[in-house]
């Protein structure tokens, strides 16, 4: 069942990406032996993530540079996550009408994800996801995430071009040092150049750039756009294009590809042991009596915690 699924998605079916990425999201038996199978095929095209604040037009930006790459005949992947509740799982924001000039385009392949707290996390559905559609022959892979995180970080971290996305007048350049986005973009968008207030804010994040020097030597460029009136974008696709050529160029790239394959594996790894605890060391039910229990501070979470641990004989040392 696995090969002939594998092969339609190299032949680069949208039906069968589709289901790929549905079986990924919902933690299927066969989504590891999908995912397998394709490794081998990923690593040709180049992963763009892009984050910062709720608003500062990120799906706009999105739908101009995936236009730009369509009119130099490039094949477009995007992975767009929405936000969903903490509690419920369902989406805050509900389906989201996004970039309707490329729906119909059969070099484009859109699927928007949910922040459904499923095991493994965001960042690995995600990850998973771009590797789908990486394996699929897309040439660029554009990942939009829902704002600035951890799971967003983790995520564009695992990206060959980091983008974060500023707007003027909403206070992102404090935002972006509580976040640490700082450490991983490697090109600074300041859109809605339009407002007042642009000047400020370059100033600001050129000053906070300057202060912080980078092991590879790379100077990330502050862009401009107006993405809702298509300004800036070329300059923007160009400064995407030359990041992912530098990187090419640097021996450091290796030492970034590495460290994100060893969190890779220790994210995984967490993951397999994390099932294993709850597979085998509760009953059903059991996790959320321990839950009231600590709740009502007739336990403590550390001695729980030591204690399934001892039945599926991990130390705690």
């Amino acid at each position: 069942m696995t090969a002939p699924l594998v092969e339609r998605i190299l032949a680069r079916d949208p039906r069968a990406i589709a289901r790929a990425i549905s079986k990924i999201e919902n933690d299927a038996p066969d989504a590891n032996e999908i995912l397998k199978a394709l490794f081998a095929h990923t690593g040709r095209g180049v992963t763009i993530g892009v984050t910062g604040a709720p608003g500062a037009g990120k799906s706009s930006l999105v739908d101009k540079v995936a236009l730009h790459y369509r009119s130099e005949g490039k094949t477009i992947g995007i992975v767009a996550v929405d936000p969903s509740s903490p509690f419920s799982g369902g989406a805050l924001l509900g389906d989201r009408i996004r970039m309707q000039a490329l729906a119909n385009d059969s070099g484009v392949f859109i699927r928007s994800m949910a922040t459904r707290g499923n095991l493994g996390g965001l960042a690995r559905a995600t990850v998973d996801a771009v590797a789908v559609l990486d394996a699929a022959g897309y040439d660029r892979t554009l990942v939009e995430t829902v704002g600035v995180g951890q799971d967003e970080v983790d995520i564009v971290k695992a990206a060959d071009v980091s983008v974060v996305v500023l707007v003027p007048g909403m206070g992102d350049d404090i935002q972006a040092i509580k976040a640490g986005i700082m450490e991983i973009g490697d090109i600074f968008v300041i859109n809605k150049a339009e407002r007042e207030g642009v000047e400020r804010t370059e100033r600001e994040l050129i000053a906070l750039l300057e202060m912080s020097e980078r092991s590879d030597g790379w100077k990330p460029p502050i862009v401009r756009t107006v993405a809702t009136q298509n300004k800036g974008i070329t300059e923007f696709a160009a400064s995407l294009e030359n990041f992912a050529a530098f990187r090419r160029q640097q021996t450091a790239s290796l030492e970034r590809r590495a460290s994100v394959a060893q969190n890779r594996i220790i994210e995984l790894l967490r993951e397999r042991l994390l099932r294993r605890a709850l597979d085998e060391a509760l009953e059903p039910g059991r996790l959320r009596e321990l839950a009231m229990q600590v709740a009502s501070r007739q336990r403590d979470p550390y001695s729980i915690v030591e204690e399934i641990a001892g039945k599926i004989q991990i130390s705690s040392n």
